[in-house]
């Protein structure tokens, strides 16, 4: 699984920090660097505008 997505589903309140560090495989040390670490931001998705027919 994508570390990413893994912090960003602690950081939205899915799973708890002792979780995230259990997905991720490391300890609760570890988990804090990785929470401050800029690459593990999930990069937000760009939504094109579509026209509309009516």
């Amino acid at each position: 699984m994508d570390k990413r997505k893994v912090i960003t589903a602690y950081r939205r309140g899915m799973i708890s920090i002792q979780e995230c560090a259990q997905i991720l495989g490391v300890d609760s040390l570890q988990i804090m660097g990785l929470m401050n670490d800029p690459q593990m931001v999930e990069s937000p998705r760009v939504v094109q505008k579509q026209p509309m027919h009516g």
